[in-house]
């Protein structure tokens, strides 16, 4: 007797079973490893406000006098700027280790073994699980980071990078269910509303208003990289690292610097826009370390004569380094660069800061002048070396520039005594204690 057609197919059925459910089994972990490595490697996105929100905080005007309040919008940005303290501890004096300079400079209130330094600066919650975004020169060789929130909590911090050639750097509390601040999608106009939250001289967080007077100031000589926010609401010494946001409490840039002949606030107050804050945090967090692209020249803008009716724009070219990416590509001493992928080169600073905001290896496509002839070039980038660290041109605590507009830095340090002249001051002292 024949085996019937429906035992046949239940044979097939469980010979073929076995191999469905290893299959499907395989699949699951394939799916499993592959969410896995999304969430792992998923970079870092900047806050957004909801929409209810920047409804609840638009000005509200009062009727019939057009007053406006922004309560709503500093209420909800404040809780999410907070203090930072550091503080770095000094070596030991050489003088205190001589028992009789010791006995002197104590009796006079000399330096302790234990001296140290607190800093005072301002930072942005930027994540519910801790990170925050402050300046580089807040933290500069901190040894100790304390962090204060609006609500009256603390908590230290540890850092997680720093971008000194930005002035961005950002530090991480282990604390979960934080307030982080929305930053605002469109882009800040001239004459749009700023308000500047910070700790200004240690006295506890403080806001105040103006307007956004330019952007995209580059030239002052405070940073390698520099696309400034230029806003006459008052920043002072502590504001640093604080936020700069508009009339919804929306971040639009990150407090850092001042134009000021006597160390407080004259009006003219610089910020980092949040397109560059987004570009360096998510190189900190993910890398711990910003990579630039690199052309590998020397350049100056074009000479300009205010007197002449024509302007020339470019860059011209002044040296290009052997085996850098501009000579692999064949630019030359004397070219003028006038654009690069279709964005006019107007000077210097402006070259520089494109191709700095472009990662390593991208392929640029630069429109030159060579001889009085138009020709195009191709560069893919390299990535920039790294570089000596540069004096930070400052007054007081690293916020404000000279007077008269020039970089001022800081007296040197009042050099050490010889041997003998050392000597010579325990003698004298010793007849002093006798």
């Amino acid at each position: 007797m024949s085996p019937s057609p429906n035992t046949n197919n239940k044979a097939s059925v469980l010979k073929w079973l076995p191999w469905i459910l290893l299959l499907l089994v395989l699949a699951a972990f394939i799916w499993l490893f592959m969410s896995m490595k999304t969430t792992s490697e998923a970079t870092w996105e900047p806050p957004r406000t909801p929409p209810a929100e920047q409804q609840a905080s638009a000005p509200v005007a009062d009727t019939p006098a057009p007053i406006s309040s922004y309560h709503n919008a500093v209420a909800r940005a404040s809780q999410s700027v907070v203090n930072i303290y550091t503080t770095q501890t000094m070596a030991e004096h050489p003088y205190m280790n001589d028992p009789v300079l010791r006995r002197f400079f104590e009796f006079h209130g000399g330096p302790s073994q234990d001296q140290g330094s607190t800093n005072l600066g301002s930072g942005v919650i930027v994540s519910e699980d801790g990170y925050i975004v402050t300046n580089a020169h807040v933290i500069e060789k901190a040894d100790e980071i304390t962090v204060a929130f609006n609500d009256g909590r603390k908590s230290r911090a540890k850092i997680i990078g720093t971008d000194p050639d930005s002035d961005l750097a950002v530090i991480k509390v282990d604390m979960t269910g934080l307030t982080p601040l929305g930053f605002r999608e469109d882009p800040i106009r001239v004459g749009d509303l700023a308000l500047a939250i910070g700790n200004p001289f240690g006295v506890g967080q403080t806001v105040t208003q103006g307007i956004i007077s330019a952007t995209g100031r580059t030239g002052l000589g405070v940073n390698k990289f520099e696309d400034f926010i230029q806003t006459d609401a008052a920043i002072n010494p502590g504001n640093s690292g604080g936020a700069l946001v508009d009339a919804h409490g929306e971040l639009v840039g990150i407090n850092t610097v001042i134009f000021s002949r006597s160390g407080g606030s004259m009006g003219i107050g610089f910020a980092i826009p949040t397109a560059l804050v987004e570009q360096v945090m998510n190189a900190l967090i993910k890398d711990g370390k910003v990579s630039r692209g690199w052309l590998g020249i020397e350049i100056q803008s074009q000479l300009r004569d205010p007197t002449q009716l024509e302007t020339s724009t470019g860059v011209e070219v002044l040296n290009v380094i052997d085996q850098g990416p501009a000579a692999k590509s064949g630019l030359q001493v004397g070219d003028i660069i006038l654009t690069i992928d279709g964005v006019e080169m107007t000077d210097a600073n402006t070259l520089i800061q494109y191709v700095a905001r472009k990662p390593p290896n991208t392929e640029l496509n630069a429109q030159i002048l060579r001889q009085g002839k138009n020709a195009q070039v191709k560069i893919v980038l390299e990535e920039r070396p790294v570089q000596e660290p540069t004096p930070r041109p400052v007054i007081i605590h690293d916020e404000t520039l000279g007077g008269s507009g020039q970089p001022y830095l800081p007296d040197e340090e009042v050099p050490m005594m010889s041997e003998a002249e050392r000597d010579r001051m325990r003698e004298e002292l010793l007849k002093l204690f006798e």
